[in-house]
């Protein structure tokens, strides 16, 4: 069971994959012969939302694996919103990252896509009222703005739906 949210973002890598198909492929570019000859590059494709992510800079299979999950998981945080109550946030995982007020999480951590999920879920929730938002994550809006600007599409997607709502884009 997920520590944050019921979004597949968050899920353990095991029961994300039991619904993604994985591809292994064979890329040109830098990296010698090795990756030439070898299918290392990997794109994993989340076969119920039709979501795929790709890996292929490193020469490893696996660790080009766990790159394109991790980014399988991030795309799926900011295109895929779960229907919440804003009532139901912070999760355990959220404030367990909570440091007075500041969300501590490094956009690399494997609990970034978790906790990406459930910013944009909150923000779902309340129209797109950061403030309102923030306030219920228990960290300022300044701090919530700061964390979407690590994923610039989640930023851009706070701004498109804002703007669609007749709120003022933040910047």
């Amino acid at each position: 069971m997920p520590k944050g949210i019921d979004h597949p973002a968050a899920w353990p890598a095991e029961e994300l994959l039991k619904r993604c198909e994985t591809k292994r492929l064979r890329r040109g570019g830098p990296g010698g012969q090795h990756r030439n000859k070898v299918e290392t590059a990997v794109v994993i494709r989340d076969t119920v939302s039709g979501k795929s992510a790709e890996a292929n800079e490193k020469r490893s299979q696996e660790a080009n694996r766990q790159v394109a999950l991790f980014r399988l998981r991030v795309v799926l945080a900011t295109e895929l919103s779960t229907d919440i109550e804003l009532s139901t946030l912070p999760s355990e995982l959220w404030r367990s990252r909570l440091r007075s007020g500041k969300l501590l999480v490094n956009p690399n951590h494997d609990d970034f896509p978790s906790l990406l999920a459930e910013a944009i879920s909150g923000l779902h929730a309340s129209g797109w009222d950061a403030a309102a938002t923030a306030e219920q994550l228990q960290c300022s809006t300044s701090q919530l703005v700061k964390f979407l600007k690590n994923e610039p599409a989640a930023f851009t997607l706070l701004n498109r739906h804002r703007t669609e709502a007749g709120l003022k884009p933040l910047k």
